[in-house]
């Protein structure tokens, strides 16, 4: 029987070494979450050593949440920021980006912070601009093109009153807004 397929609560030092090794690989490649390397490095030890112990599972993963934190590359709040930043550009409401952190494991207070400033006037007239809603719209309003419309914010986690100023915005005043909010 060799080292890896003794049942210890301590990981081997080759278990150790690979942990590092494959905490640098995901932290090149992108940005991650506590929770995502974690859960990352967690499934892939139980597919990489056969007869690895659970304690030893969770001993190697926390391990390397622990490298990537001391190597400053892991961080919940800039990964919060930066998704924040991205999904208002992409016309993602403050209620989708905050609901999709959660869902990434990063922490309510952590996620609160980051949407905190976030604009979601300004993510919703992204978002009509690249669905040609509103002021952007080509054809003309019909009660059904106006119910479509409506849902689509809904679904975008935007308000009514948010998706009603838009509707009553002209072309020039749209775009004059969307030009104003570019920092993001």
């Amino acid at each position: 029987m060799d080292d890896e397929t003794q049942q210890s609560d301590e990981p081997t030092p080759r278990m150790l070494s690979w942990a590092r090794n494959s905490t640098i690989y995901r932290i090149e490649r992108r940005m991650h979450t506590e929770k995502q390397l974690f859960d990352a490095i967690a499934r892939k030890a139980r597919q990489k050593f056969e007869n690895i112990g659970e304690v030893q599972v969770r001993a190697l993963a926390e391990f390397a949440v622990k490298f990537a934190y001391d190597n400053k590359a892991l961080d919940d709040a800039a990964f919060a920021e930066m998704s924040t930043r991205s999904g208002m550009r992409g016309g993602k409401s403050k209620r989708m980006i905050a609901q999709k952190l959660s869902q990434k494991g990063v922490a309510s207070g952590t996620v609160a912070a980051a949407v905190a400033d976030a604009d979601d006037f300004h993510a919703a007239l992204v978002l009509a601009r690249k669905r040609a809603f509103g002021p952007f719209r080509r054809g003309e309003l019909d009660e059904k093109r106006k119910a479509k419309e409506f849902s689509a914010f809904a679904r975008a986690g935007f308000s009514f009153d948010i998706g009603r100023k838009i509707f009553e915005m002209s072309l020039e005043d749209a775009e004059e807004a969307l030009g104003a909010g570019r920092h993001l």
